[in-house]
């Protein structure tokens, strides 16, 4: 541990070598140890689709996943994720192939500023993982902890229906529900 009088002086702490598996590549790092994971991803890795928000896990805009369980990485050290599977929403498409989530919010028009969409997506998919066919319910729970100021989040919920109906091999359309849901 340094001293306040070091930190002062210039001296700032001694960073660590870290081994971060991140959208399925092992990255070695220098990083502070006392780093967020959000910003081990943006600053020392820059990866920057992972939205800095609020700083106190109640927006949802710096949605990961961790060993495919969705993570505010704001509240969370870097060191305490070291060696587990990451993925940010840089991750997400297969090369130049969207994901599914990700072409259906372009097809339902979900995303309009586009700030809170990542981390929509990946708890998106971090719930069809482990319910391909989620009820409306269900996905509003999923997404309970992401904060939309745009939306309304019907087009969102309607986006993740569409992709959750194509995921299972199913021929669908997209749904045209009107704000007040008639």
């Amino acid at each position: 541990m340094t001293s306040p009088d070091l930190v002062q002086l210039g001296h700032a702490p001694p960073r660590i070598r870290g081994a971060f598996r991140v959208n399925g590549e092992t990255r070695e790092v220098l990083y502070r140890p006392h780093l967020t994971l959000l910003e081990l991803l943006r600053e020392d890795l820059q990866l920057t689709g992972t939205k800095h928000g609020c700083e106190l896990g109640e927006c949802g805009a710096c949605t990961v996943t961790v060993d495919g369980i969705p993570v505010l990485s704001c509240l969370v050290l870097a060191q305490a994720v070291e060696g587990q599977e990451i993925t940010t929403i840089e991750g997400m498409a297969d090369g130049p192939d969207l994901h599914p989530l990700q072409e259906a919010f372009v097809e339902v028009g979900a995303a309009q500023c586009g700030y809170c969409t990542p981390g929509v997506l990946l708890a998106a998919d971090a719930l069809l993982a482990g319910t391909p066919k989620p009820t409306r319910d269900e996905i509003k729970l999923a997404l309970s902890g992401n904060l939309c100021r745009c939306t309304g989040y019907i087009k969102i919920y309607e986006a993740i229906e569409l992709a959750a109906a194509r995921m299972q091999g199913e021929s669908a359309e997209p749904r045209r529900e009107s704000l007040y849901g008639y």
